[in-house]
């Protein structure tokens, strides 16, 4: 059994990508969340819908303990299940100006965002390396990319994503693994929610926010056989506000 793993999967652009990797790949869909079990039994429903299988799996990213002990728990019950994909899509959002940003605002984002990079594609890197075969999708930012004010945090985490990328692509690449990340602008998703959209796409020269769809179907390529000559690569869907 061949799966793929979504983190922060129950909701906006984590569900979306679920959904899409139903559609397009025959992967069992390992749908992560944190918090939410309702919302990843949707992803779920919409999994099964898409005539594909998946469960969900609930645990923290930033709690390498617990990111290990659940997985070595799922492992056992399926073992010649093997990870082939993994979307680190999980992040929080703090925002505030830097200079009354409280220290655990800067440590919650970078630790889900950075940390939670670091415990799960850790945890699945040997398999992959082993199996001679891999794709990780990294979700980042344009906030990683130009840096965006009153997201320092945000902005150093998603920044430290894409350098993640960039060197691991090469490590890996002689393994037929191959690594990336993509930088979404403005989504339409929970994240962006309270943000005044009739103001901020006059920012953004496509003139509207993008849809959580639109990232999947990106996301879905660079984990097809089509994509694998792409590694190291940051991948801006934007709009054209910056890039």
């Amino acid at each position: 059994m061949k799966c793929a793993l979504i983190t922060g999967g129950s909701r906006g652009i984590g569900k979306a990508i679920c959904s899409q990797l139903a559609i397009d790949t025959d992967y069992h869909i390992l749908i992560n969340y944190n918090s939410n079990e309702a919302a990843a039994k949707e992803t779920l429903k919409a999994v099964e819908a898409a005539g594909n299988t998946g469960e969900i799996l609930g645990f923290n990213v930033t709690d390498a303990e617990q990111v290990k002990s659940k997985l070595d728990t799922w492992q056992e019950a399926n073992p010649d299940a093997l990870i082939e994909v993994i979307i680190n899509n999980a992040g929080i959002t703090k925002d505030g100006l830097f200079m009354w940003m409280p220290q655990e605002d800067w440590q919650n984002v970078i630790n889900t965002s950075l940390n939670g990079f670091f415990n799960v594609t850790n945890y699945g890197i040997q398999k992959m390396l082993r199996n001679r075969f891999g794709r990780i999708v990294n979700i980042a930012s344009v906030s990683g990319v130009k840096g965006t004010p009153g997201q320092t945090n945000y902005s150093a985490a998603k920044g430290a994503i894409i350098a993640a990328t960039k060197a691991l692509s090469q490590e890996v690449a002689k393994r037929n693994i191959t690594v990336n990340a993509v930088a979404p602008g403005f989504i339409k998703s929970d994240m962006t929610a309270d943000l005044d959209e009739k103001e901020l796409k006059k920012l953004i020269p496509a003139n509207r926010f993008g849809d959580a769809q639109e990232v999947a179907d990106l996301v879905s390529f660079l984990v097809s056989k089509k994509s694998s000559y792409i590694t190291g690569e940051v991948v801006n869907i934007n709009g054209g506000i910056y890039s």
